[in-house]
């Protein structure tokens, strides 16, 4: 049985009098020790969906359909006794902006402990103890010292690192990671994403990590989930989708990136045209198909079923056995092993 099991997500927002569709009907599983990237532009409901399984949406404002199981717990069903022990305990978090995510008024050791408190029932003296020992675990220089940083005292990757020994305070078994190095340098960047490869090698981590970053789901991935318009319109292993991209979205967002060959003097960088759809607005039919080179007037009657290309391997497009879909340009990417 899978780690993590979600099935028809749905999720709407109301605006005025009506509900608008954020993610329209996702499908996916986690294994244990896995991790899967979710791969899309802003705004196709990438984060959107790890919030839905943490219940971080405004319940009057918001409503869940499907199914979410977690370790065996139905997490739409929990009580919020329930829920209090899963978030933390079960499943974790790191978000985007560590600056807007931690407290500015509470140290950083303090608010690391409080959450040992919480779940595991210590001291504060043995929660300030394991504060310090995930500082030290998460690379943080100096760490004694540094617990009694507030977080504004604290660099953009320190902050970001403070986020992961936060969310792994209490032993999470599922760690949601919400673009956690969008707003990192290069650098830094790489330095988050060889500590989450780390920690998920020493702990058996499971992740789920959100990006639009093609590079840094490549780096990190077991599996890829390319999302567009609120669907899952590719998913198969990394080296599946990357090596031989089947859904003509997936092919724009590869051929879109700066390759490993420099660029030739005066090339322009082949873009996505046109702007994703407006989830007021939805279409009847593929959402991409205004934006696609390859569709045909038969790409808006209806919302493509999934296609297999190979086993654990599938995409959403009618086209898929045309040479067009195949033979489209798009530069290999290295896929780590």
């Amino acid at each position: 049985m899978p780690l993590v099991e979600v099935r028809d997500l749905t999720v709407e927002f109301r605006s005025e009098a009506r509900w608008i569709a954020a993610v329209a009907g996702v499908d996916f599983t986690l294994a244990e020790g896995d991790v899967l990237a979710v791969l899309g532009e802003s705004g196709c409901g990438k984060s959107v969906t790890l919030r839905a399984m943490l219940r971080l949406l405004p319940a009057k404002r918001s409503r869940v359909g499907g199914r979410i199981w977690v370790d065996g717990r139905d997490v739409l069903g929990l009580s919020p006794a329930e829920l209090a022990a899963y978030r933390g305990r079960v499943a974790s978090m790191i978000f985007q902006e560590p600056g807007l995510a931690l407290d500015p008024v509470y140290r950083l050791g303090d608010q690391i402990a409080e959450a040992v408190m919480r779940h595991d029932g210590v001291s504060r003296r043995e929660g300030r103890a394991r504060a310090l020992g995930l500082f030290e675990r998460v690379g943080i220089p100096s760490p004694l010292r540094r617990l009694d940083n507030y977080p504004h005292e604290m660099s953009g990757g320190m902050r970001q690192r403070a986020m992961i020994a936060l969310a792994l305070a209490c032993r999470p078994k599922v760690l949601l990671a919400d673009e956690p190095t969008t707003a990192l340098d290069a650098t830094v960047q790489i330095q988050i994403l060889l500590l989450l490869r780390e920690l998920r090698r020493d702990l058996g981590l499971s992740i789920i990590f959100v990006t639009h970053d093609v590079g840094v789901a490549v780096e990190i991935a077991d599996q890829v989930a390319v999302m567009y318009a609120g669907r899952i319109v590719e998913m198969g292993s990394c080296a599946a989708v990357i090596r031989n991209p089947a859904h003509p979205y997936t092919r724009g967002l590869l051929a879109s990136r700066v390759g490993l060959r420099p660029p030739t003097p005066g090339a322009r960088l082949e873009t996505i045209p046109g702007v994703p759809p407006d989830p007021g607005h939805p279409m009847p039919g593929c959402a991409f198909a205004p934006r696609c080179r390859i569709a045909e007037a038969a790409c808006e009657r209806g919302i493509p079923l999934p296609v297999a290309r190979s086993p654990g391997h599938w995409a959403r497009c009618i086209r898929l056995h045309d040479a067009a879909v195949q033979d489209g340009p798009c530069e290999p990417v290295r896929v780590a092993q």
